[in-house]
């Protein structure tokens, strides 16, 4: 406890303190300044084993040198923290069927009755495309999108082969009909038809429509108007026209696993 005598003595020697540091500053300012950037650090190591222990902050404070040694008590003020971020949501994934060649799909097209297997194709030594030698089957191109990949995805099959055939009734589809792609996974592509019509076969353009799109879709084939014999030991007959059906996507989900149909 401090008297009123000792204040004097107190106060003289504060003065020779004073006097001390001003006699010396100017030459061990150097030496001051990094003993005191020393004491700093150490105290400030002292802080952070304190906090850390003490479960405030276990996080390393970061302090910038200069800024110490201008204000060695401010980093005790201000501690920084760093907020924790915000999580964020994982998205749920789009249910696309896996490739073709490893998970077999069916195309259904309600409105005509059709459920039929599809099949894998490409070109063939003429590149001109494979098309499946049966009535039943329907051809996915290899050389257009897998479905539900954000382009167009080319399918073909039959009209006729030796009576009617799987798309016999595609040219009564219209605009706002379904043509669905099931997986055997039970991944599901709804697509809605947006376009019908036919194109000349000797038309240097037709073969624009197996072409990529800048929107999902799939693009159905089949024969279509005149048919006439050309001798051919497989086919015998052909047609003057193709019928061209546009679908685009409009919805995608997942059902319960496919049995495969007969004859798939």
């Amino acid at each position: 406890m401090n008297t009123g005598e000792g204040q004097p003595q107190g106060e003289a020697a504060g003065r020779r303190v004073r006097r001390w540091l001003a006699g010396h500053r100017v030459k061990r300012g150097l030496a001051g300044l990094a003993l005191l950037a020393i004491v700093s650090a150490v105290a400030l190591t002292g802080y952070q084993s304190l906090v850390t222990t003490a479960g405030q902050h276990a996080r390393p404070v970061a302090v910038d040198a200069a800024r110490l040694a201008a204000d060695p008590g401010g980093v005790y003020d201000r501690v920084p923290v760093t907020p924790s971020p915000s999580p964020v949501p994982t998205p749920s994934p789009t249910p696309v069927p896996p490739p073709l060649e490893d998970s077999p799909i069916h195309i259904v097209i309600d409105r005509i009755g059709v459920d039929a297997p599809v099949v894998a194709e490409g070109v063939d030594a003429d590149n001109v495309p494979v098309v499946p030698l049966n009535s039943y089957q329907v051809a996915w191109y290899t050389f257009s999108a897998q479905p539900g990949t954000g382009s167009n995805a080319v399918f073909a099959g039959h009209v006729t082969w030796g009576g009617p055939a799987v798309f016999y009734s595609l040219n009564q589809l219209a605009p706002g009909d379904s043509i669905k792609l099931v997986a055997d996974t039970g991944s599901v592509l709804t697509y809605t038809v947006t376009d019908s019509y036919t194109v000349d076969v000797n038309d240097p353009g037709a073969g624009a429509v197996m072409g990529p799109t800048s929107g999902d879709v799939i693009t159905v084939i089949t024969c279509d108007g005149t048919r006439y014999y050309t001798g051919d030991p497989v086919f015998g007959h052909a047609y003057t026209d193709r019928r061209i059906i546009r679908a685009a996507l409009t919805s995608e989900s997942i059902v319960g696993a496919v049995e495969p149909a007969a004859g798939g």
